[in-house]
């Protein structure tokens, strides 16, 4: 059969792709399935069910699994037990391939010897007997017969159970069965084999062959050797000759050897196994307790050492790792003196400052007080001094946060807290420098409650911290301030049309001191530890406090707080990166230019036919779906509740763009940070 280019192929006539030709699903008429385990592919009622018969089986081995993978001691002894085992197994067959040939190599010769020398006196026989004249052919055959008796008698006297012997008449008539003569209740017809007969009835050489023994007697049969050759008796008439020799002594000595073979690998075996668990043990158990040291010393056990014993490889190896553990124990050390003193002179500073701040501001306020009475350059001088004094208490005021979080003595209120109260104290505090920068604050999604369990001191510093950043980078732009809570999680968003972040800024910008623009003043006195004591805040409470931003585009500050305290997040209500962003709106500025070029798309006309066509009615622009506040990640909600209204030129977001509500966002945590 061709195989060559008679396959159809997909572009052919009369072949369809995709699916099948014909009523049913699978191309069937009778609506069967097709052939090659359709069944048990995907969505088939097979599928499932072999994907638990898997399971069922993989289950109880996956203790065993997981302790091969982990034990490298059980996987060396193992495979030198299996490399093992094969080399004796393999030896064991080539050694009792060489026995079993020896064996049998001299059992054939013996044969061989002894046959000959039978067949030769039996023609020596023949031929020294004479022949009785006179006999009808009766007698004649009856004489033959009784000539093969003795002749068999006489040849198998000499074996004693070493062989046996049997003549065979040449024809398969009746007559052979009368002449057939054998010594040791052998079964002549079932001891020679047929291809041995005809060989013997055909030439007149010896042949032998490999048999099986059978006896008359009811004795079991044996392996044998069968030596044949075709004579010719005292009266002329030819016959069949053969000696049969049992290979029972052979095969006796043959499985003497197989079980001391068997015995002796099986003892080496289980000796290679233990020599070889025995050595790597003392590999292994010096590692083993490398490991456990390693992980009590990344648990804080910086005390934990090795016990080194010898000298050799291994010894040097557990000295290197005490060296190791030592070093980094007097550094680790170092570093926790250095770092406690630099906690302690930070916050005894910042006390000792106190004193003589109190000092000072009490001088600086009576100075302030009286400055009318001073020339101008005086006068301006007091203001001077009483905003630096009020920004050095703020310092102050952080540098102590900063201390009691680094030593870890910050403590969480928490208790339930509207969120939109605290909310609205802060866009009350940031009134004032809101008007003087011509910024209006906007609140979104303040239409219902959004309670949980924080500390609301700590909540309302961090959300000044956004609030007040916001509106000093906003360039006089609106700031939005959003609020959303879904399932176990409440989030504050701060957005503002500002300059925006740079790339890789969303990151540094929780740093200590840290300033998107060293050049930049700083209006309203910050001291560059408002949004690391805010991180550290948000931490404390287990949220996020993430950051977002775009060149020209502004940013927005996203916190997120569990509902209740302790409580793991899983996410946002609230997505980091706004809707109103530059890539959102491209997006769905590319969206809609696809929509408009499909509907208003109409076919040319020929020139002679110029009538006027319909013109298909304007859709309304597709509306986006709100999506519900309380849906949680992995609801499938994905979709950004806005209203469908671009800032182009990135300026600011009045209140018709905001959106009442936020979508859920898959976090992980680690974003912004």
């Amino acid at each position: 059969m061709s195989t060559g280019s008679t396959a159809p192929k997909p572009g052919d006539p009369g072949v369809r792709t995709g699916r099948a030709a014909g009523p049913g699903r699978g191309g069937s008429r009778s609506g069967r399935p097709p052939r090659g385990g359709r069944l048990f592919r995907d969505g088939a009622p097979g599928g499932p069910v072999l994907r638990l018969f898997a399971r069922w089986v993989r289950r109880p081995l996956l203790p065993a699994v997981r302790l091969w993978r982990r034990n490298i001691q059980l996987r060396i002894v193992a495979g030198t037990l299996l490399m093992s085992l094969g080399v004796v197994l393999l030896l064991g067959l080539v050694v009792i391939g060489q026995v079993r040939n020896g064996l049998l190599d001299a059992k054939e010769r013996a044969a061989q010897s002894q046959a000959a020398g039978g067949f030769s006196a039996a023609q020596d026989r023949a031929a020294t007997t004479p022949s009785a004249p006179g006999q009808q052919d009766g007698g004649r055959a009856g004489a033959s017969v009784n000539w093969r008796s003795t002749l068999v008698e006489q040849l198998a006297s000499g074996g004693q159970s070493a062989f046996n012997v049997v003549a065979l008449s040449l024809d398969t008539g009746e007559a052979a069965s009368r002449g057939a003569r054998a010594s040791g209740e052998v079964d002549p017809t079932t001891s020679i084999p047929a291809q041995l007969r005809h060989s013997v009835a055909q030439g007149t050489d010896t042949f032998q062959k490999f048999t099986r023994i059978h006896y008359t007697s009811g004795k079991a049969s044996e392996a044998g050797l069968v030596i044949g050759k075709r004579l010719n008796d005292a009266e002329g008439t030819q016959y069949e000759l053969y000696y049969l020799f049992p290979l029972t002594q052979e095969e006796d000595s043959l499985t003497l050897v197989k079980g001391t073979l068997a015995t002796a690998g099986l003892f080496v075996v289980v000796l290679l196994g233990a020599i070889a668990w025995l050595m790597v043990r003392q590999v292994v158990t010096p590692v083993r307790m490398a490991a456990g040291i390693a992980e009590r010393l990344s648990a804080g056990r910086l005390q934990e050492r090795m016990k080194v014993t010898g000298e050799d490889d291994i010894a040097r190896l557990g000295e290197a790792f005490n060296k190791m553990a030592q070093n980094l124990q007097l550094k680790i050390q170092q570093l926790e003196e250095l770092s406690r003193m630099q906690r302690r002179f930070v916050s005894d500073v910042s006390h000792e400052l106190r004193t003589p701040l109190t000092t000072v501001r009490m001088a600086a306020d009576v100075i302030h007080e009286a400055r009318v009475d001073f020339d101008p350059i005086t006068a301006r001088s007091a203001e001077l001094l009483g905003d630096q004094l009020d920004r050095f208490e703020s310092l102050l005021s952080d540098l102590l946060e900063i201390s009691r979080f680094d030593a870890g003595a910050a403590a969480l209120e928490a208790e339930p807290i509207d969120l939109r109260q605290v909310v609205r104290r802060v866009i009350g505090g940031a009134e004032p420098l809101a008007e003087r920068k011509g910024t209006r604050i906007v609140v979104v999604g303040d239409k219902q409650p959004v309670v949980a369990e924080a500390d609301a001191r700590r909540v309302e510093r961090v959300l000044r911290n956004l609030v007040v950043n916001a509106v000093e980078h906003g360039e006089g732009k609106d700031v939005v301030v959003k609020l959303a809570a879904a399932g176990g999680a409440v989030a504050v968003a701060v957005r503002d049309y500002g300059v925006g972040l740079k790339p890789g800024e969303a990151t540094r910008v929780f740093n200590r001191f840290w300033r998107a623009d060293p050049a930049r003043a700083r209006t309203t006195g910050g001291t560059g530890l408002g949004l690391s004591i805010a991180v550290e805040d948000a931490r404390l409470h287990g949220g996020w406090l993430q950051a977002w931003g775009e060149p020209g585009g502004g940013s927005q500050f996203r916190l997120t707080l569990p509902r209740t305290a302790d409580e793991p997040l899983r996410g946002s209500p609230i997505p980091l990166e706004p809707e109103d962003s530059r890539r959102n709106r491209e997006q769905a500025a590319a969206g809609r230019a696809q929509d408009s070029a499909r509907l208003t798309a109409v076919p040319a006309q020929p020139a002679g036919d110029r009538t006027q066509l319909p013109v298909p009615p304007r859709l309304p622009a597709p509306t986006r779906a709100t999506v519900d506040p309380t849906a949680l990640p992995g609801s499938g909600s994905r979709v950004v509740a806005r209203a469908a209204t671009d800032n182009d030129g990135g300026g600011a977001a009045g209140p018709a763009t905001a959106d009442a509500h936020g979508n859920a966002e898959r976090e992980d945590g680690t974003r912004g940070r």
